[in-house]
């Protein structure tokens, strides 16, 4: 009763180890795609921000009312 078949090898108790640790550190796809989504997102919004700055100063600067 309860008795196993066979006893794991220190070599492979190793490599079960080894192999849950990396498991439980590594970076999945997922993650991954949202840190890049987020970048993405805040190099648009700056960009949006500047354009729309300039856009506007340029507007100023070209009024022809201004004579």
């Amino acid at each position: 009763l309860g008795k196993q078949d066979y006893k794991k090898t220190r070599p492979m108790l190793r490599a079960t180890r080894l192999k849950a640790e990396a498991k439980k550190t590594a970076l999945g796809v997922k993650e991954v795609a949202l840190v890049l989504a987020a970048i993405l997102v805040f190099l648009l919004a700056f960009y949006v921000f500047f354009y729309l700055n300039v856009s506007n100063e340029v507007d100023l600067d070209l009024d022809p009312d201004e004579n």
